[in-house]
């Protein structure tokens, strides 16, 4: 089957059969961000936007990505940028794993909400799964850069 989308703010055509998940095509198309993991919708690694709302890419069929637009951690690197440092910081990224998918997430959280409070984050990031920090530091990574904007030095 053809499908049109965007693909990162670029048009792209692909084929695809009808039993293909986003998350094959994606990495098909050099978007290595997006990680496997459970394939059940359980972990979070395989997040994306889609028209910017997350989605679980894992089991999603490719064709219902047709005419909608998709972002990867890749065509986000820059806004990324703003805050995964300060997740860094907290030691919130030991194995990284799970960081392109809890990075997307966050990328959605503070588009919807610009001041979460610290239960709307974690709310917000109960789907990804991290066997290595416990979560306390991506809160306060989160934490830290909302605090650091608030000051008005980003």
């Amino acid at each position: 089957m053809e499908i049109k989308m965007k693909l990162n703010g670029k048009n792209i055509t692909a084929f695809v059969d009808a039993d293909t998940v986003l998350l094959d095509l994606l990495r098909e198309k050099g978007c290595l961000s997006v990680k496997r993991g459970c394939d059940t919708s359980n972990c979070g690694l395989c997040t994306v936007l889609m028209d910017g709302k997350p989605i679980l890419s894992c089991s999603f069929l490719a064709v219902r990505a047709d005419g909608h637009e998709i972002y990867t951690l890749e065509g986000l690197q820059q806004e990324a940028a703003d805050f995964v440092g300060f997740i860094a910081d907290q030691g919130a990224d030991q194995c990284g794993f799970c960081n392109p998918g809890m990075v997307m997430n966050t990328i959605a959280l503070l588009r919807e909400n610009p001041d979460p409070t610290d239960d709307e984050i974690r709310a917000f990031l109960a789907g990804n799964l991290c066997r290595c920090s416990g979560y306390d530091g991506q809160l306060r990574g989160i934490r830290s850069y909302l605090n650091f904007r608030k000051e008005g030095r980003v």
